[in-house]
């Protein structure tokens, strides 16, 4: 009778870990694989630079602090080296929503940030997707490149100061009519170089504070929509640029979609009426897209080089 309670047990926690959503289990950046939290796994042993969270179960509110880094959120010691204007990849143990943004936000911590709860107006965006194409009820979003490759690639803007920080990941699943699912993950990381730059004003926000479940980009029926734009909840991107966010225009669909200079995005928080215009001649404008998987516009620049920040889009820099 012990045995089978025990093999039960066992059966009825695989299923758990199966049925579950998804979280980030792997962080690459400077030539090194850098261990995730494993929430399904005894806390002994685990050495991680992320923070804990107790399940690949969603968020169901932005409104608590849960919404920093997911619903445990114990600090670790350890910190991950990485270059500022460097790229960092996280990946997913496993994940099932096709709909919904991917944002990847920072936040500096004032020491380490393993004695930092991420509370304050501290947090700012580096990279966003939302609906890349097609229309919001049968789209292509950010969602969609990490269920097909558990993969997202971002760049620390160039510019950031040296310092500690924590990087964010959230994925929004929309898959749900008017029931958003929120999964945020924290990695603690030691950013280097010799930038000199941080965010301010609109482009630092606090968690929770920087979204609500009355949001459009939050509370939202996609399957009663044909919109091909999807405004992504929280502040506009900070590229450490001066703060400017580019737009692009989508390449299967005449309507003007926001992006950001990010590796992996193909839209942005910059506001609608922002546009990306080509240069004269036929050629495309200084931030505008350039290639890219399923591209097929102008890939000239007209006053600069058409740079690929990831196989879905090149962008005039």
């Amino acid at each position: 009778m012990q045995f089978t309670a025990a093999l039960l047990s066992t059966i009825a926690l695989l299923a758990t870990s199966a049925s579950a959503h998804g979280g980030v289990g792997v962080y690459t950046f400077g030539g090194k694989d850098w261990p995730g939290w494993q929430p399904y796994n005894s806390a002994t042993g685990q050495s991680t630079i992320q923070r804990q969270y107790s399940s690949y179960d969603p968020i169901l509110t932005p409104t608590g602090t849960n919404i920093r880094c997911n619903n445990a959120g114990q600090t670790s010691t350890l910190h991950g080296s990485i270059a500022a204007g460097s790229q960092i990849t996280a990946q997913w143990t496993q994940w099932t929503h096709a709909e919904g943004p991917v944002t990847v936000y920072m936040a500096k911590c004032p020491a380490s940030c393993a004695d930092f709860d991420g509370s304050g107006a501290v947090w700012f965006k580096i990279d966003e997707a939302g609906l890349i194409s097609g229309t919001v009820n049968q789209g292509r979003w950010g969602n969609t490149v990490v269920l097909e490759t558990l993969k997202w690639t971002s760049t620390i803007p160039a510019a950031l100061a040296p310092g500690n920080y924590l990087v964010r990941h959230e994925l929004l699943a929309l898959h749900q009519a008017n029931t958003p699912q929120f999964y945020p993950e924290c990695a603690q990381l030691t950013v280097t170089g010799s930038g000199t730059e941080s965010p301010s004003g609109e482009y630092v926000v606090s968690l929770p504070g920087a979204f609500s479940m009355s949001d459009p980009g939050v509370n939202i029926n996609i399957y009663s929509s044909t919109a091909t734009t999807y405004q992504v909840p929280g502040p506009k991107v900070w590229t450490g640029s001066g703060g400017k966010a580019s737009t692009v225009v989508s390449p299967t669909t005449a309507a003007t979609t926001p992006a950001t200079t990010a590796p992996t995005t193909a839209a942005s928080s910059a506001p609608p009426a922002a546009t990306t215009t080509a240069a004269a001649g036929g050629t495309v404008a200084v931030w505008g897209q350039c290639g890219g998987t399923g591209y097929t516009g102008v890939t000239a620049c007209a006053s600069s080089t058409c740079v690929k920040l990831n196989d879905y889009y090149s962008q005039c820099q």
